[in-house]
């Protein structure tokens, strides 16, 4: 796994964006540059990529469970290819393996976690989906974080990212479930 850069963001939200002012909320995003072994080629085994998500999943997560500082309540993965790529090679760093070493980072987790993939250009940004770890119906836990690294990735690179939050969207509304 050749990693060029890793990038870490903390968000700690104390206000909606109409200004009314909530408990604090922190979302936290870890973001790593990865050299794509497929760029360019058609390439039908992508298992070399799965590994690449278990390993990334286990490191960044334990530093984004020190980062948020409280107990993980939603998570999410995303991942943005870079033009020589395939948006299958996001899927296969985020599908088969990432989820297992992040739930046992956080202690848990019976809900998918929600994910994005993508291929994009060099500092394009991408939404990170998060939602309850343990509740998937929780409408007021389902956020999204718009993260970029201005730098990646590169035609041959993959963005990997990951999230945690410790609560929910700033006053949410919208119901608790489906109706």
């Amino acid at each position: 796994m050749d990693v060029r850069k890793t990038v870490f963001t903390k968000e700690i939200v104390t206000a909606d964006e109409m200004g009314q002012a909530c408990a604090p909320i922190t979302r936290v995003a870890a973001m790593a540059v990865v050299k794509n072994p497929f760029a360019g080629i058609a390439q039908t085994d992508l298992t070399a990529l799965f590994d690449v998500g278990a390993r990334l999943g286990q490191s960044l997560t334990e530093e984004l469970v020190i980062m948020l500082g409280g107990v993980p309540l939603c998570y999410g993965k995303a991942a943005l290819v870079g033009a020589s790529g395939a948006m299958e090679h996001g899927a296969a760093v985020l599908h088969p393996a990432l989820g297992k070493p992040v739930r046992a980072a956080i202690g848990g987790g019976a809900s998918l976690m929600p994910s994005n993939h993508k291929v994009g250009a060099l500092g394009d940004s991408i939404d990170l989906p998060l939602g309850h770890k343990d509740e998937a119906w929780s409408f007021d836990h389902i956020d999204t974080m718009t993260i970029c690294v201005p730098d990646a990735p590169r035609a041959d690179e993959i963005l990997v990212c990951i999230g945690l939050s410790d609560g929910t969207r700033a006053h949410p509304r919208v119901g608790k479930g489906p109706s």
